[in-house]
């Protein structure tokens, strides 16, 4: 299944960003430390073309500290880039920002050159949470639901620094499968655009992979070592949920109820620190879905080359 979420303000944002971005100096990213692949937009890249931009990799006060030191070297590696990890809620690092966009645009600065920055990010990305913190204030609504800021609005740091906050946007269409899962599993996809038991469904099945201990101190199956990571994520969701009370008249698990158990377990951090994926892992996701992409465009002109003999035959 592929998850695919682009609702009407998501144009206007398209559009803003295009607009704002011809006067823009840096461009802030915010990433989810989880998930810092899967919440990177292509689409920002292309809108903002060459543009300076400082990677922020949110939460990572709930992201396995090791895959953040990996995903930091990787998106430093980049060029016009820099890369920091920081809890949005947290004031002293937060500041640090501005400084990080200084480096990146060294001949702004002062009222004759402010600094201008776009801030942007997928939904629930803790974007707004972030502002707020940067501000000392409340500028920014913000929520665990996807798609909480709605409007661009403008906000000062400083007499010569000034941030244009844009909603949280996704793109057309995510080509990357493993992309909309674990983007639907951090809560940045619409409720109404993914099944909810597939999502927990898939992840599960990467939790078995690499956070098995966590699983097992949090839902206490008592299974034996090892006996986690080989079982059938449908099974293990079922066990998960006759544990947790998910349980229907005749002794059937409501698998839509485990499903938002485990979801709401991985979102609050109850489950522990995890990071779905590694850059290699994203990579790969990425290699396979560009061919994917090339497959899915030969069959669409193959498609049309066939309409049009035909069409062809028909008017001899």
């Amino acid at each position: 299944m592929s998850i695919q979420w682009f609702p009407g303000h998501m144009h206007l944002t398209r559009k803003a960003i295009t607009e704002r971005v011809k006067d823009i100096d840096v461009v802030i990213e915010v990433l989810d430390a989880r998930l810092p692949g899967s919440s990177a937009n292509p689409l920002l890249a292309e809108l903002t073309g060459h543009k300076p931009t400082l990677k922020v990799l949110n939460k990572q006060d709930v992201a396995d500290p090791a895959r953040t030191v990996l995903w930091l070297e990787w998106y430093n590696a980049l060029p016009g880039t820099r890369a920091v990890a920081l809890d949005a809620s947290e004031a002293a690092p937060a500041r640090k920002l501005i400084d990080g966009c200084h480096l990146l645009a060294p001949n702004r600065g002062g009222m004759a050159k402010p600094m201008r920055v776009l801030i942007c990010g997928v939904p629930n990305v803790g974007k707004s949470t972030l502002i707020n913190t940067l501000t000392n204030k409340r500028q920014a609504k913000t929520g665990d639901e996807a798609g909480i800021t709605k409007l661009e609005q403008r906000i000062t740091l400083a007499d010569d620094f000034y941030l244009w906050d844009t909603p949280g946007m996704l793109w057309p269409r995510i080509s990357v499968v493993e992309s909309g899962y674990n983007l639907a599993a951090s809560g940045a996809v619409g409720r109404n655009a993914y099944d909810e038991e597939l999502v927990a469904l898939e992840l599960l099945r990467r939790l078995q992979q690499h956070y098995a201990p966590l699983l097992e101190a949090r839902y206490k199956l008592g299974l034996p070592s090892g006996a986690m990571a080989g079982m059938p994520d449908d099974e293990l969701l079922k066990a998960i949920g006759r544990k947790r009370g998910a349980v229907m008249a005749g002794g059937r698990v409501n698998l839509q109820k485990a499903a938002e158990i485990v979801m709401t377990d991985f979102r609050t951090a109850i489950l522990g620190r995890i990071t779905l994926e590694t850059p290699e892992d994203f990579e790969a996701w990425r290699a396979a879905g560009a061919l994917r992409d090339i497959e899915r465009d030969a069959k669409k002109q193959a498609r049309e080359n066939r309409k049009k003999k035909g069409s062809g035959i028909r008017e001899s």
